[in-house]
């Protein structure tokens, strides 16, 4: 019998694939993004920033292709708000 090897978790942001959903702790937290968790569901509210999906009670998360989307725009458009 043939064991398994163990996978290592993902840790980078650009390793992720883009049906994955991640919360606003890694984002703010691995500097994908320069703002505050305030300043992002500010944003959500102003739809300036991508809607997130309500996974379950307490647990929200964005795509993210949808993300990828939202930073490409930022830098094509030279509309930084940062």
């Amino acid at each position: 019998m043939s064991r398994l090897k163990p996978t290592t978790a993902v840790t980078r942001f650009d390793d992720l694939p883009d049906m994955a959903l991640i919360q606003i702790r890694p984002l703010i937290g691995y500097g994908i993004l320069p703002y505050s968790a305030t300043t992002i569901w500010r944003k959500c509210r102003s739809n300036d920033f991508p809607k997130p999906i309500k996974v379950s009670k307490g647990i929200t998360a964005w795509r993210v292709k949808d993300i990828r989307q939202y930073l490409c725009k930022l830098t094509s458009d030279g509309s930084q708000s940062w």
